[in-house]
Formats: structure tokens, C-alpha cells, sequence
């Protein structure tokens, strides 16, 4: 006998192939939900982590163990999660995995926003670019705590060198939501260009990122 859900769930998938756009929130999250939770309704957990976490975008990037209490919610239904962040963060990077020119902080802060915004650590990455600013590497240099991830300008300078690039980017998350730089973060960006000048590597800018904003220690004549 068949379920009544798979009907429900049949109906919105032609609901999707005619009118993408009419779905509400609760029902694209239903017909994802429905591809990992094959026999059970997926609308009350839909419904509930929306509750929850107050948006698609909230759903997705919530952390694993804040899934845990959520019925229904395994495995592997996290690990589909997952799954979708790294999709939305490599369409996010598309610019820059296809070679693209990194022209502005806009540019960089939108590839790296994805995959940076709403962790709750810091983590620095690196975008080493050749002499036009195309995009040869787009790397993670370090994971930290809450607060602090630590990089080390001598190994930067190998790998720009070992590269052949001719500058690169240092891009970091803010968990905190406020993308203004702290002493630390200006005192790298010096250390960075001290080192970076001897060896003829240009160094383009440091971006801070959160879930919505960033900062440019370049636009804002720190450097």
C-alpha cells in the first residue's frame, strides 16, 4: 500500500519541473530531505528545522550536533547537508576555479563567503594569482579556534614562490559577525608585505569575511 506522502511528495516534484519558484521554503526542503528519508513524511521536519533555523540558508549551514535533537534528523540526512554546503561553496568559487581575474574585495569576499561565513572557527585561506590577478590556487593555510588561526608568513612565501605566482590574497572568517580587523590581523598583513617585498610577490589584499559583510584592509588604506 502506498504511503500517502509519496503522492504528496510526486506532487511536488511536477510542482518543481512546471513552477520552481511557487515551491514554498518548507517544500524545496521537503524534496531534498525526501531523497536521503525515502519512507517517512518529510514535511514536519522540514517545517521544524526551519522553525529552527530560520531560512534555507540557516538549515543548511547549521552545524551537525545541532541537527541531533531534531526527529528524523540521522546521518544521513547531515551528511546530505554536508554535502550541499560544499556544493554551494564550489558554485560560489566558480569564478575563481575557472581562472577567472580577482578584480576586487567584492570579488574575493563573494568565493570565499560560502565556505567561510557562518563557521564558527576561523580558518585563513589563500588565493595565489598570477600577474594579472587570475587565479592560479585557492587553498586553506590554517583552521583555528573561535578567535585566532595562525599562519606563518615563511611558508606563504613558499608556496607563492613554488606556485611561480606573482601575488597573492589572504582571505579569514570572523565568526563573531563583525568583519573589523583586529591588531593581530593588521600586524600579519605586515609581517605579510615585509616579507612578501624582497621576492618581488605582490601582496594584494587581506579580506575578513562573516555570513554578510567583509572588509578590505586595502580599501581601507591600512596598507
Amino acid at each position: 500500500m502506498q504511503k500517502h506522502y509519496h503522492g504528496h511528495r510526486q506532487r511536488l516534484r511536477e510542482r518543481l519541473a512546471d513552477a520552481p519558484e511557487k515551491l514554498a521554503d518548507y517544500e524545496v526542503l521537503e524534496l531534498l530531505l525526501g531523497h536521503v528519508i525515502l519512507r517517512r513524511d518529510t514535511k514536519p521536519m522540514a517545517k521544524e528545522l526551519l522553525e529552527r533555523f530560520g531560512s534555507l540558508r540557516g538549515v543548511l549551514q547549521a552545524r551537525r550536533e545541532e541537527y541531533q535533537d531534531i526527529p528524523g534528523i540521522g546521518d544521513g540526512a547531515t551528511g546530505f547537508f554536508a554535502l550541499m554546503r560544499e556544493v554551494l561553496a564550489r558554485y560560489a568559487e566558480g569564478p575563481a576555479r575557472t581562472r577567472q581575474i580577482l578584480c576586487s574585495p567584492e570579488t574575493v569576499a563573494a568565493m570565499a563567503r560560502e565556505r567561510l561565513g557562518k563557521l564558527q572557527h576561523e580558518e585563513v585561506w589563500l588565493a595565489y594569482v598570477d600577474g594579472s590577478n587570475r587565479l592560479i590556487v585557492w587553498e586553506k593555510a590554517a583552521k583555528g579556534t573561535v578567535d585566532s588561526a595562525s599562519v606563518f608568513p615563511r611558508d606563504i612565501m613558499e608556496r607563492a614562490l613554488a606556485l611561480k605566482a606573482k601575488g597573492f590574497i589572504i582571505v579569514h572568517n570572523h565568526p563573531g559577525g563583525d568583519p573589523t580587523p583586529s591588531g593581530a590581523d593588521v600586524e600579519l598583513t605586515r609581517r605579510l608585505i615585509q616579507a612578501a617585498e624582497p621576492l618581488r610577490i605582490r601582496f594584494v589584499d587581506h579580506v575578513v569575511v562573516t555570513e554578510d559583510s567583509h572588509y578590505s584592509l586595502k580599501n581601507d588604506g591600512i596598507f
